[in-house]
């Protein structure tokens, strides 16, 4: 049952002095969206009547069947603590449907809505946790955004060497304002990179949380006149930024990944999850790292996953097993970077975790050793695969994976695949500085 009715949501928006409310969704590719209305036009967004232009919005509807409607989830409700206390501005997530109520298939909230009904069926809760990294840049005079950061902080420093460290508290404050549960905030290994953890959620939640998170982050370091950005690798040279999605599943309250028995601390249910998630890494990857940037990320020498393997002892794997102990047992997946679709990432993840149940499918043997330091000749007698080393190759990886295909439905996969070509054709043609300062002299 739903924390909030109608009724309820009137009421706290005229207690609280609200004036805006933002109703706000995501596009299938992850970027926030949102129309702003007054108080006065509350009750009308509350009964389904706010419409909006799907053809503007990128990976929607034609023009022919433009009209679409918002349909706010009562439960997401939530005031946002750096706007003004008088005359405040709330927020509701919403879900995308066509007129007359029918279901549009290329809402990623519903997505992830749809294969979290298929566990409901199996008594299960999908649990997750995620770990979001983000650079704090300086601006320029103009108050666009730099790759300039003062700060000469590395991993767990702190001020004065950590420049971020106000604001990235001031994040945190106000993230649990709107009732976040903090696990841990600290600097990053690369000069102005930061990280946050967040509190394990259900997955719907927690997909609301990573963007409305990410909102936050940047409003926030706007006040402090930084830029923050989510970029995978804005810096060559450094660390990228990465998601780490930990994850579980429980049935009746109880955590079914661990079994005290096991070495590891894993259940047969938590590897063959950890198996479905392993089989169809390569065809999630144009999802969970959906940009020409990401793959500059996910290369060897700065802790980014690059081969498909797992361990309980090594973090150079894909999947790590936290040693959090059978209560808390939980799988690690470490590719994702935070610029993914938070919806269709943990949905796939989940599709991907129940068919290696329904399959009982067997991990390899866990890899314990520095897999980076290991010959090509080691890593092919080991039976370990990379991940895409491109944009390019993640498509073609995507195209082959007709269970990651079924998943996101057929309106995403086309839509998707459309714009990711283009983005990758547009991104071959390109000149870079690299090769002007390469081979402008040269030849």
């Amino acid at each position: 049952m739903g924390r909030y009715t109608k009724e309820d949501v009137l009421r706290l928006v005229e207690e609280e002095d609200v004036e805006f409310i933002r109703l706000q969704f995501t596009d299938i590719f992850g970027v926030l969206k949102n129309v702003a209305i007054t108080a006065s036009q509350l009750k009308r967004a509350l009964n389904n009547q706010c419409m909006f232009d799907g053809s503007a919005i990128g990976g929607f509807v034609r023009i022919e069947e433009s009209d679409m409607y918002l349909y706010p989830d009562l439960d997401t409700l939530e005031i946002f603590p750096w706007r003004p206390q008088q005359g405040k501005v709330a927020r509701l997530i919403c879900n995308v449907r066509f007129p007359g109520g029918g279901i549009f298939e290329g809402d990623s909230r519903y997505i992830l809505q749809k294969t979290l009904q298929e566990i409901r069926e199996y008594g299960y809760t999908f649990d997750v946790g995620p770990e979001c990294e983000f650079f704090l840049f300086q601006c320029d005079e103009n108050g666009l955004p730099t790759t300039q950061t003062y700060d000469k902080a590395g991993y767990f420093d702190l001020g004065p060497l950590d420049l971020g460290e106000n604001a990235r508290r001031d994040m945190v404050l106000n993230l649990e304002d709107m009732g976040f549960v903090i696990e841990a905030s600290h600097h990053e290994m690369a000069c102005g990179q930061h990280e946050i953890d967040v509190g394990y959620e259900e997955a719907l939640a927690t997909a609301d949380n990573i963007m409305t998170f990410k909102l936050t982050v940047k409003s926030i370091a706007k006040r402090h006149g930084l830029h923050a950005t989510f970029m995978p690798k804005p810096v060559y040279g450094a660390h990228g930024s990465g998601m780490h999605v930990n994850m579980s599943l429980s049935q009746n309250g109880k955590n079914i990944f661990g079994d005290k028995k096991d070495p590891c601390g894993l259940s047969k249910t938590a590897y063959f999850f950890m198996a479905g998630i392993l089989q169809h890494a390569k065809g999630m990857s144009l999802i969970t790292n959906p940009l020409v940037n990401s793959y500059k990320r996910l290369v060897p020498g700065f802790e980014a996953p690059v081969y498909i393997a797992w361990s309980a002892v090594n973090r150079s794997p894909l999947i790590r097993v936290p040693a959090s102990g059978p209560e808390n047992a939980r799988i690690e997946l470490r590719s994702p970077d935070p610029c993914c679709n938070p919806y269709l990432t943990l949905a796939l993840c989940l599709a991907a975790g129940l068919d290696g149940i329904k399959k009982k499918l067997e991990p390899p043997k866990s890899i314990d050793q520095n897999i980076f330091e290991m010959t090509e000749a080691q890593r092919a007698q080991l039976g370990i695969s990379r991940l895409p080393l491109t944009l390019g190759e993640a498509i073609e990886e995507f195209e082959k994976d007709e269970f990651i295909k079924g998943v996101l439905g057929t309106h995403i996969t086309e839509q998707y695949l459309k714009q990711k070509k283009a983005e990758w054709s547009a991104y071959q043609t390109q000149v870079s500085d690299w090769e002007v300062g390469q081979y402008l002299m040269k030849f």
